[in-house]
Order: C-alpha cells, then structure tokens, then sequence
C-alpha cells in the first residue's frame, strides 16, 4: 500500500492523497461504503459502484459467524467472494466487543449524548447478570453469537488471522472501544488493553505477511484462493482514549511510534464512540500527533457535518451504515437536509428527490413513487433510497475534495452547511 499526499488545506490539517491498494486507487477523502455482512443492503456492488463508491468495509465478528471466514478464503477472499472488484477493508471485531458488551440494550451508538445519565456505565467487572453478549479480559472477548448462541472467543491473533482470511486490503487491529460516559479509570484501563492488542495484532500480522510470501510459492495456492491469500494486506492500527485529551494524544503517540521487528502501521483508525460536542477536537488531538504521511480513517462516523468536520482536521477515510440505514428506513438526504419520505406532502410530488442529482433514482424515479413504495412495503423502496442516500455521501466527500484542489474549501464548505438543515 502507497499513501501521496497532493494536496494540503491551508490553515489546517486536511489534505487530499491517492491511497494505492492491490485493488486499485482510492482518492482521499473518499467516504467507504459499509457491507457489513459482504453485501451493502439493499444494493448490487453494481448499483454501489454506480452511486460512485471507491472502498466497501465488512464486518470481521459478522462474517467470522457467518458464513465462516474460511469459506471467504476459499472463495478467493472478500472482493472476489461478494463481486467487487475494486479496494476491500476489514475492521476488527473491536466495535462489537463494545456493542455486545458495555452499550448492549443500552442504546450505545457511534455518537450519544453524554449528558444523558441512563448512559453511564459505573461498574464493569461484576456483570454476570447484565444482559451482554460480550465479556472482556486482557487475553480477549469471548461472545455469545446473537445468531445461535454459541460461544466464541476471540483474542487479537484471531482476529488478524480471520481478516487474512477474509483477505481484504486494508485490516484493522482488534481495539476496545468505550463510550464517552465511561469513567477515567476505566478509560485508562481500556486503553492500555487495546495498546497491549495492538502490538500482538502486528507481531500476527507480521507473521502471516512472512508466511504469504512462502505460501504463494507452493502448488497448492493456485487460483482465487491462492491469489487472494497471496495479495499482501496493509495493517492500521487504531487509537482510542474516549474524550479525554491525555489519553487521545497518549494513544496517538504510542500506536503511531509502535515497531514490530522494524515494522510499523500501515496507517490509522481513530475510533470510538464520540461524544457529538467534542468529537471535532478529539479527531485534531489524535490527527496532530499522528504522522502525516500515512492515511487516518474515522470509523463509523458518516453525517455530511461530520465529513467536514474530519476531513478539516486531517482525515482521509471515513466508514459509516448511515446512508442505507436511513435509506431503508424512508429517511432522505437532499442538499436542504433529511426528508422523510413517508410524509403526506410527497404522495403526490412527481418531482425526483433533488433534480441536479445524478444518482440512478433521482434519473428515473419521483418521490411520489417513492412513497408509494415505502407505503406499499415493497422492497424496492430500500434499494431507490439507499441508492440516493450513497450516491448523495460519496458525492458530497467527492465534492469536498475537489473544493479542496480548487482552493475553495471554506467557500463550498459555507455555502452547503447553510443550506443544509441538520
């Protein structure tokens, strides 16, 4: 993997680059499409490319469940598996060591309100009657599958060795994430656990690495598997700290000094679950520290303020479920801000969402019929919105960065946050 840097935003961290992968070139900043379980919902990978996608994200805990990362690997890996031909990427699992865990039933996400008390999470460690899928100890999680039940335990190894064998682009390390409302110490311990797995993931990835390039050599590699296993896989490691400025700039500083036998991270994840107040500066805390010339992606972070936000202040990816989420669930993007396209007032508006859009929908499709769709329950609802809803995110990032190329950053910048209602 090779990360250029073109272009830099005067005054601030951002900039624009071309991050090379085996499966092609992303421009940056470019907003990665999420298929959790290898399939972006609702979508063919041809109507993704079409609505402009770069990059597709899966789930390493889901597709580890389902249908086993050794079936991937016999496939031939992850793009060849689920038809996409262009970049690949893999998290770790690390989210849902959160999500299953400490936020279950809790109503936990990406981005909460830190205000709110229901939230706050004052004992971790005797929780055997709380209803939790995940439970953490230093070696690992073990997860009780929200598909079956059984019980699986996942250390950083395991998880480099599933992503290898999902075999996509760009592999995440195994991390902790913790809300915001978590307690300092809680935080610290957190953070020296995902610092301790973050060093095992890059001495196993370093490993397999080594191990590839034997492999490649012997008969039995021939073909799609062989090839995929083959195909040489960048490594980010993620920094984590929740909303203290200590722990971010800590964190920062040791996974981007990090050295495994003289190697070091591909590149890097900010992650966490943020706080929506303050999630500008821990982004700049971490981006600051971390080395210039390797790309950063804000994991599971996609609303059009938040692209501003991150890519201001130095970030190059971002990966979120937002646009098809909300597509399913008949909420639109449009340049005013989000419709709701079950509303009265578009049962007969025979107008596309938005007329200068591009987007397959919008080409062929009005919001009566739309609505229509989403009244009748008929699948094809999720799919136009979906549709709209991607092409809308990846255009906007697209847009951004060429604002950025024609030194009007500020000026695109201010003219789509005032007319755009959050």
């Amino acid at each position: 993997m090779e990360f250029k840097i073109q272009k830099k935003l005067k005054d601030s961290l951002g900039r624009v680059g071309i991050l090379s992968t085996p499966h092609g070139d992303i421009l940056t900043p470019a907003f990665v499409t999420v298929g959790t379980k290898a399939t972006v919902k609702s979508l063919t990978p041809e109507a993704v490319a079409n609505a402009g996608a770069q990059v597709v994200l899966a789930n390493t805990y889901h597709l580890f469940l389902q249908p086993g990362d050794e079936v991937v690997a016999k496939a031939g890996g992850l793009g060849k598996f689920m038809n996409w031909s262009s970049p690949t990427m893999t998290d770790s699992g690390g989210f849902q060591v959160f999500s299953l865990g400490a936020a279950y039933g809790k109503d936990i996400s990406k981005v909460v309100k830190i205000t709110d008390p229901s939230l706050m999470i004052p004992e971790r460690f005797d929780d055997s009657d709380a209803p939790r899928l995940a439970k953490i100890g230093n070696d690992g999680v073990s997860f009780k599958s929200h598909l079956d039940g059984s019980i699986h335990y996942i250390t950083p190894e395991k998880s480099i060795q599933i992503q290898h064998n999902l075999g996509a682009d760009i592999i995440f390390a195994f991390d902790e994430c913790t809300s915001p409302a978590e307690d300092l110490k809680y935080q610290e311990e957190a953070l020296a656990r995902t610092h301790a797995w973050a060093k095992r993931c890059l001495e196993e990835h370093n490993k397999l690495e080594e191990a590839k390039e034997e492999d490649g050599k012997r008969q039995d590699l021939k073909g799609a598997q062989g090839l995929a296993l083959r195909s040489p896989q960048a490594l980010f490691g993620i920094v984590q700290g929740g909303r203290e400025e200590s722990l971010r700039k800590k964190s920062a500083q040791i996974i981007s000094e990090m050295e495994v036998d003289g190697k070091k991270f591909d590149g890097f994840g900010i992650g966490g679950s943020f706080a929506k107040e303050d999630m500008a500066t821990a982004v700049k805390w971490c981006n600051e520290i971390l080395p210039e010339e390797k790309p950063r992606h804000l994991l599971g972070i996609g609303e059009p303020e938040d692209l501003f936000m991150g890519i201001e202040n130095g970030v190059d990816l971002f990966d979120c479920v937002i646009p098809t989420r909300l597509g399913r669930n008949g909420t639109i993007y449009t340049k005013a801000g989000k419709i709701s396209i079950t509303n009265t007032k578009f049962r007969e508006d025979f107008m596309p969402i938005e007329s200068d859009c591009e987007c397959y929908t919008c080409k062929n499709y009005t919001k009566a019929y739309i609505a229509h769709l989403f009244h009748g329950k008929e699948m094809l609802a999720g799919t136009l919105a979906s549709t709209h809803n991607l092409h809308f995110i990846v255009s906007l990032v697209a847009n951004i960065r060429q604002s950025i190329l024609d030194d009007k950053f500020e000026e695109f910048k201010s003219e789509f946050l005032s007319n755009y209602v959050k």
